[in-house]
């Protein structure tokens, strides 16, 4: 019998605790956190920024002194596969040798289109934007499909969200909206000679569309009322490009 309760008493010493469990719990979320947050040893490091220089601008990776810069990947994996985009894990090795995660958002791409109505008006969409839990004021825009030509993506997309079609559509420019965690890169466009059609827009994508004078819309961005990066840019280059063509006053 006093080994029978000897048994038993190891046992229940044996088993974990709800407080062990908790800790064990609180240690693993811990460990996650710092996982995805965590850059590196930060306690010895000594190197410094460079040191300002008054010089012609030269664009990334042009710059011989950008060599010293560079991360090379170890390792990549992919952490977290989505709808839209990937998250994927990188352990990369920093120009001092010294090992650091990053944690990459790969995107495929996307379009965006500054569309003009022949009389100065742009045309803005309006969604609810479930991350930031409320509608947005948006240039018109959407994802590139696997392979697709991003031109094409701008005429479908303008055409899916809003009916219009145009006649003509230029290249204005292209962003990496957050190079800090992620891949993506927008091909805005500007699009002219816009004729009404049928919009058909994706099951999931409730919009309402806006022309809008392009004076009005330029102030509404200088004043800061107008957050969505895509459409901040978009609004400023029209604007600058609308100067340009203007005849310049003697």
């Amino acid at each position: 019998m006093a080994d029978e309760n000897s048994k038993a008493t190891e046992s229940i010493i044996d088993e974990p605790t709800s407080g062990d469990r908790l800790t064990d719990a609180i240690d693993s979320m811990r460990s996650s956190v710092t996982a995805f947050t965590f850059d590196g040893d930060r306690s010895s490091h000594d190197h410094q920024s460079g040191t300002p220089e008054r010089r012609e601008l030269v664009l990334g990776d042009n710059d011989p002194r950008d060599a010293s810069l560079s991360e090379r990947v170890l390792s990549e994996d992919v952490a977290w596969t989505g709808k839209i985009f990937n998250v994927d894990r990188l352990q990369v090795e920093l120009p001092d040798g010294r090992k650091a995660t990053r944690d990459v958002v790969r995107h495929p791409g996307a379009v965006a289109v500054v569309a003009l109505t022949d009389d100065g008006r742009i045309c803005l969409v309006r969604q609810y934007r479930t991350a930031l839990g409320r509608v947005t004021v948006e240039i018109p825009a959407g994802k590139l499909d696997p392979g697709e030509d991003p031109l094409s993506c701008a005429a479908r997309e303008l055409l899916e969200e809003t009916g219009l079609k145009a006649q003509k559509m230029a290249f204005l420019t292209t962003i990496a909206t957050s190079c800090g965690f992620a891949d993506e890169l927008i091909h805005i466009y500007m699009a002219t000679g816009l004729e009404q059609a049928a919009s058909d827009p994706d099951v999931d994508e409730f919009i309402n569309v806006d022309l809008v004078e392009l004076p009005e819309f330029i102030d509404a961005v200088l004043d800061g009322k107008i957050e969505d990066a895509k459409t901040v840019v978009g609004a400023l280059i029209c604007d600058a490009v609308s100067h340009r063509l203007a005849p310049q006053e003697q």
